[in-house]
């Protein structure tokens, strides 16, 4: 059976707690400017000469077409009245990934909302509930914005951790990876998954910057942890999509595992995330296991319950 977390009021927070735009465009472009050596983009590079750490502004204004006096004006957060042609000159100088074309024209011309965002938690549709409960023996759940987990099924929770014994506002991927250290264990590669969770949170803010919620989430966790600090300052974006992820599973030992994202056809900001092993490698054998388990196995998932094996 899935898990649907009974829709809870929210913690109050501040309604004038919002991340500042401008500041946001600001840091965007000149953190991709100094990424960007002069021999990436065939200038040259006059070495210790140079004072900044890649293109100046006068360069990157030069690829891009425009003015140096405009592409300032865009850099210190006034992208008032700035047109697609432009943004996409700018995305092309600067090599932006589509994910970071996308997030430069959200900051640049945001969208304006006629509400404001929901207090309430996001609903997840019955039909892809019943979906999560048919895709026996593969951990499969469903993100929303801020990265909460909106629901899941059993072999999610044998995988992950049983999220149904956390308060609803701990059900968030941020918050598991960042203030929780099971998690930090669970993940082989912790450092590539918090980058990752960082990632869809500044697309998530270049959408809502007037999200207090979302404000809110980054206050936290850049008081609480000092690699959040690190990675939020570097504002690098991307899209969910599909990889590879490596575990160290409490039970079955090491697991890996390809995952894939889609995001909901009427609901572009859910996000339905499954997870699958190779068929025949220790790792099916490991999932198949954790089915075989049933509920042991979710009570014995990361953070939660107990950690001896079950009786075979």
């Amino acid at each position: 059976m899935d898990h649907q977390p009974d829709a809870v009021p929210q913690p109050a927070v501040d309604a004038r707690t919002a991340l500042d735009r401008r500041a946001e465009l600001s840091e965007f472009l000149r953190t991709r400017r100094a990424r960007l050596k002069p021999g990436d983009v065939g200038l040259p590079d006059y070495g210790r000469h140079r004072r900044v750490p890649g293109l100046r502004r006068e360069e990157l204004a030069q690829l891009a077409g425009v003015s140096v006096a405009y592409y300032t004006r865009l850099e210190q957060g006034n992208g008032r009245n700035v047109s697609a042609e432009v943004l996409d000159a700018i995305a092309r100088a600067l090599r932006l990934s589509d994910a970071e074309h996308a997030h430069l024209v959200h900051l640049a011309r945001p969208k304006q909302h006629k509400k404001k965002p929901s207090a309430r938690t996001q609903q997840v549709r019955t039909s892809l509930r019943q979906l999560l409960d048919t895709l026996d023996g593969v951990p499969a759940y469903i993100t929303g914005r801020r990265s909460d987990i909106l629901v899941w099924n059993r072999m999610a929770a044998a995988v992950f951790g049983d999220w149904s014994e956390l308060p609803a506002q701990e059900r968030n991927w941020a918050r598991l990876v960042f203030l929780r250290p099971a998690y930090r264990e669970l993940f082989v590669d912790w450092e590539q998954k918090a980058s990752d969770v960082v990632s869809y949170l500044r697309m998530d803010a270049g959408c809502h910057p007037d999200d207090p919620r979302l404000s809110a989430l980054v206050g936290e966790l850049s008081v609480k942890s000092e690699e959040f600090r690190w990675l939020w300052a570097a504002h690098d974006v991307k899209e969910k999509g599909h990889g590879v992820k490596r575990l160290r599973h409490p039970l079955v030992g090491e697991l890996t595992l390809s995952f894939e994202s889609f995001h909901v056809a009427d609901d572009g900001e859910q996000c339905l995330c499954t997870y699958h092993a190779e068929p025949g490698s220790p790792s099916a054998e490991a999932l198949r296991l954790l089915a075989s388990w049933g509920v042991d196995a979710t009570r014995a998932g990361t953070g939660t319950g107990t950690s001896s094996a079950p009786s075979a």
